[in-house]
């Protein structure tokens, strides 16, 4: 069974910083883009990283870049999302989602992504 999960989520005071995990079981995520994408409550879900199977090729959000880093331990089927200096706009459910062919030129809008884990929740608030 393929299954895609993530982890990490939580409340964090603004300024501070939060590590996201995406896992699989039933597959290896090693050959595969991953992507991470958000969405807040009322707003349409937004492209926030992604890298390609062999981690040469990230992107980022704007209203990441810089904050953000996205990377990958094959050996460990999991690729991390560590999240700094955070935001009360961060705010979001955040998904994991794999997919073939993709984040040559930005993270996309989850269309081309065939995999999606269920999503953690980050809340930044003080």
């Amino acid at each position: 069974q393929v299954q895609v999960v993530e982890s990490g989520g939580g409340l964090v005071q603004p300024g501070g910083s939060l590590k996201l995990s995406c896992s699989a079981s039933g597959f290896t995520l090693n050959y595969y883009v991953i992507g991470w994408f958000r969405q807040a409550p009322g707003k349409e879900r937004e492209g926030v990283s992604c890298i390609t199977n062999n981690g040469v090729m990230t992107h980022y959000a704007d209203s990441v870049m810089g904050r953000f880093t996205i990377s990958r331990d094959n050996a460990k089927n999991t690729v991390h999302l560590q999240m700094n200096s955070l935001k009360p706009e961060d705010t979001a459910v955040y998904y994991c989602a794999v997919g073939v062919g993709i984040c040559w030129n930005s993270v996309g809008d989850g269309n081309e992504y065939t995999y999606w884990g269920q999503g953690t929740q980050v809340t930044v608030s003080s």
